[in-house]
């Protein structure tokens, strides 16, 4: 059936909000290393308070009142307070890996996070694996093991940034919440262990804000929207394009990553990483392979 002409300017302002968020979340090196000599502590921290004041105009300005209700329901308080110690702790870990020479890594866990994905549906909500997709899952693991055994530890920042993603966007699909309110709670939640960091590190004379360039600060600063924007953008074009679509359109963002890795800030990518990737791709070739295929039988049907 052939799409009206409003479904295909929805669908291609999908596609451009879609490349947006995730060409943006492909970037993200190039910002972070620019804060190089700030502590990743410190960057966090500036990242959850600027987001929180950004996200808090954002809604006033579209008169957006839906977080009230997320504030006065305590259960929904309480998978909030669980999604932003995730979200947390992934934001932490990835500028980490970034300021450490590990964007490599944190590639790598982007990649494993859609078969991450598939095993927490399994574990939590109770679906069945098709054998294609048991094959997948086996071959991103194959990947991991490979690396695991070829360095002789695991591979915790890869493990962190995937587990921790795939476990925030579980709960935050169980609990189908609106994701810009959802986000300002989070930030909100977050904002005061923050601030009081933030305090803290001023009275000891170690904070960076204001006490450097004004080009240090406007970084800091717009880490709010730079981090805002980019899911804003996803959940609309969540709802413009086709879940496979955007499946596809998601391995840009640590395929940007990857290549800004190893030919911008010159990581190495060793022959043992080259086969743990080629195994992790090879997963995620199957897997989206079994996507179209299901795809096809439902139209088929």
């Amino acid at each position: 059936m052939s799409l009206t002409v409003q479904q295909q300017k929805l669908y291609k302002s999908g596609l451009v909000y879609a490349l947006l968020s995730y060409g943006i979340w492909g970037v993200f090196p190039l910002y972070w290393k620019m804060l190089l000599h700030v502590p990743p502590q410190q960057i966090l921290a500036h990242r959850i308070v600027w987001s929180l004041l950004f996200l808090m105009i954002v809604l006033a300005w579209r008169r957006d009142r839906v977080f009230l209700q997320y504030l006065t329901s305590p259960r929904i308080l309480g998978i909030l307070l669980l999604t932003s110690a995730l979200i947390g702790g992934n934001w932490f870990v990835y500028i980490y890996a970034v300021n450490n020479n590990h964007i490599v890594d944190a590639s790598l866990g982007y990649y494993i996070n859609p078969i991450v994905n598939i095993l927490l549906g399994v574990v939590f909500l109770k679906e069945r694996l098709s054998r294609i997709q048991i094959i997948a899952v086996s071959f991103a693991f194959a990947g991991v093991a490979y690396l695991t055994f070829h360095y002789g530890k695991l591979p915790v920042i890869s493990l962190v940034l995937a587990f921790s993603f795939g476990l925030y966007g579980l709960l935050r699909k169980k609990a189908n919440l609106q994701s810009m309110p959802g986000l300002m709670v989070e930030t909100l939640l977050l904002a005061p262990v923050a601030l009081w960091y933030l305090w803290h590190m001023n009275s000891l004379g170690t904070a960076s804000f204001g006490h450097e360039s004004l080009l240090l600060d406007i970084l800091l600063v717009t880490g709010g929207p730079v981090t805002a924007l980019p899911l804003f953008w996803f959940g609309i074009a969540a709802t413009r394009i086709p879940l496979s679509t955007l499946g596809f359109i998601q391995y840009l963002s640590p395929t940007i990553q990857l290549l800004i890795g190893i030919f911008v800030f010159s990581e190495p990518f060793s022959a043992a990483y080259l086969i743990s990737f080629g195994l992790v791709w090879t997963g995620l070739g199957i897997y989206t392979y079994s996507i179209i295929r299901a795809l096809r039988l439902r139209k088929a049907g």
